[in-house]
C-alpha cells in the first residue's frame, strides 16, 4: 500500500472514529436520545424538548470539544516537529498560561468578547518567547528538561498573575474564572464557535501550509540552513501560530492540558514523520479525544460536572511521566 493510500485509509478511520464521538456526546445525558432521534433532532423534528437540547445545548457543546480538542493536537504536533521535542505541547510550555493570562486581563480590562482571543494571543506569544528565553540562557539551544522547567515556571508566574488579577473580584465572577481556569465547554453558543473557527480554523490552515518547513525544521538547525531555509524566521513563525490555536482554545474553552502532548504521539506512527499528514491525523484524533474526555466530565458523575481539564490530565500526567522516563 502506498504511502497515500496510507494516509487516506488514516483519516477515513479517524474520521469515523470523530462521527461516532460526536454522536455519543450528543445522544448521552439526562435525556438518552437515540441515533435516529438526534438526527431529527438536528432537522428541526420531533419532540420540542429534544429539539431544544439538540440545537442548544448539545450540538453547540460538541462541535466546541471538536474544535478544541482540534486545536490543541495540531498546535502540539506543530511545536514538537519544530523544537524537535517529543514533549513539547501548549500547557507544559506555558503557552495555554499565557493565554489565559492575556484573556483575564482583557476581560477585566472590559474588552469586548470578540476581542478576548487577542488577548489570549498576545498573553501565549509573550509566554512562548519567555520561555525560549529562559532556556537559552546557556547561549546554545536548550536541553528538552531545561525547557520544560522552563514553561512550567511561566506556567506558574502566569497563574499567580491571574489570582492577583482575581484577587478583588466578586466571588461569584472568581468562581466562574476558576472554573474556566480548569477547562470547560459546558457554556458552549454557536456565536462562540463562529468567532473560534475565526481564530482557529484560519490558524490551522496556516500550520497545514508551513507543515513543510516544519518538516526541515525537524531535521535540526545546521540541516535546515543547509536546504536554504530561514531557520529563526520558519521557527519563529510556527510558534506564533502554535500560540495563536492553543491561544484560541483557552479564550473559548480556559485550560485543557495534556491534550496536544498525547495526540501527537498516538497518530505519528501511522502518519509518517511528514508533519502535514501528522497535523491533519492529529487534528482529527484530537476532536475525538477531547469529545469523548468532555462526556466523561459530564456523565460521570452526573447530575455533578468535572472540569473538563482533569478529565484530560488524569491520562495525559501518567503518559509525559513514562515519555519523560525515555530521557534518561
Amino acid at each position: 500500500m502506498t504511502q497515500r493510500r496510507r494516509h487516506v485509509l488514516l483519516y477515513l478511520v479517524l474520521a469515523a472514529a470523530t462521527v461516532l464521538a460526536a454522536l455519543a456526546g450528543l445522544g448521552i445525558g439526562p435525556v438518552r436520545l437515540t441515533p435516529v432521534d438526534v438526527w431529527n433532532a438536528l432537522g428541526g423534528r420531533g419532540d420540542v424538548t429534544a429539539v431544544a437540547i439538540m440545537r442548544d445545548i448539545r450540538a453547540p457543546r460538541v462541535v466546541l470539544a471538536g474544535l478544541v480538542g482540534a486545536a490543541l493536537a495540531m498546535s502540539g504536533a506543530a511545536l514538537q516537529g519544530t523544537m524537535r521535542n517529543p514533549l513539547a505541547e501548549p500547557y507544559l510550555l506555558g503557552v495555554s498560561g499565557g493565554a489565559a493570562v492575556g484573556a483575564v486581563l482583557a476581560v477585566a480590562g472590559g474588552a469586548p468578547f470578540g476581542l478576548v482571543p487577542l488577548g489570549a494571543f498576545a498573553g501565549a506569544v509573550a509566554a512562548v518567547m519567555l520561555v525560549l528565553a529562559i532556556a537559552r540562557a546557556g547561549g546554545r539551544r536548550p536541553d528538552p528538561r531545561v525547557l520544560l522547567m522552563a514553561g512550567v515556571v511561566v506556567g506558574a508566574f502566569a497563574n499567580a498573575v491571574i489570582m492577583i488579577a482575581l484577587a478583588s473580584a466578586p466571588a461569584d465572577s472568581v468562581r466562574n474564572a476558576l472554573w474556566w481556569m480548569m477547562g470547560s465547554v459546558a457554556g458552549a453558543t454557536w456565536g462562540q464557535i463562529g468567532w473560534f473557527a475565526a481564530y482557529g480554523v484560519l490558524s490551522a490552515g496556516a500550520l497545514l501550509l508551513f507543515a513543510p518547513e516544519i518538516d526541515v525544521l525537524a531535521l535540526g538547525d545546521d540541516a535546515a540552513a543547509g536546504l536554504g531555509v530561514n531557520v529563526d524566521r520558519a521557527g519563529r513563525r510556527a510558534y506564533v501560530i502554535a500560540s495563536l490555536l492553543a491561544a484560541a482554545t483557552v479564550a473559548a474553552a480556559g485550560l485543557v492540558g495534556f491534550v496536544g502532548l498525547v495526540v501527537p504521539h498516538l497518530v505519528r506512527t501511522r502518519a509518517g514523520s511528514r508533519h502535514r499528514a501528522v497535523i491533519g491525523a492529529a487534528g482529527l484524533a484530537g476532536a475525538t479525544l477531547v469529545i469523548l474526555a468532555d462526556l466523561v466530565a459530564r456523565t460521570l458523575r452526573a447530575p455533578s460536572e468535572l472540569p473538563l481539564g482533569a478529565v484530560t490530565a488524569l491520562g495525559g500526567v501518567p503518559f509525559f511521566l513514562f515519555q519523560l522516563r525515555r530521557f534518561k
